[in-house]
């Protein structure tokens, strides 16, 4: 009886699981060290970096870097066949080996974009004007 529950328990240490990762990556060496945040605003790292996920999905991530537009990547993380509703109970619970999912997400560089001064004096004009519509009454139609 005992030795029966000393391999029921040593068969619960060899299960495996899925590791979900992204790698978040730029090939241009300027964007190294660039600021990268998950879809709630939160630092994760800085580029080149790798971030856990939990749930397969749509994810945006936010490059931030002095010198570049500060960028939205979308990636669609596919759910992967052995994490199908049934199959992913056997994958997450009964294999003997552990399952990496990673998903490489490349950021190209967007140089940051001078602005003309007739451009920027523009823009205030257009920032200025909505912002003096602001608690101003709808016209009544």
């Amino acid at each position: 009886m005992t030795r029966g529950w000393l391999i029921l328990g040593l068969c619960g240490l060899l299960t495996g699981c899925v590791e979900r990762r992204f790698v978040i990556y730029s090939q241009a060496p300027e964007m190294a060290g660039a600021t990268v945040l998950d879809p709630q605003n939160n630092r994760v790292g800085s580029l080149p970096v790798d971030v856990p996920f939990t749930y397969y999905g749509k994810y945006d991530f936010k490059i931030i870097k002095d010198g570049f537009e500060t960028q939205t990547v979308s990636y669609q993380a596919k759910t992967p066949w052995y994490e199908l509703p049934l199959l992913d109970f056997i994958s997450e619970n009964l294999l003997p080996f552990n399952i990496r999912d990673i998903h490489y997400v490349a950021v190209q560089p967007v140089p940051l974009q001078p602005f003309s001064g007739e451009g920027l004096i523009q823009q205030g004009q257009i920032l200025r004007d909505r912002g003096e519509q602001i608690g101003r009454p709808l016209p009544k139609q």
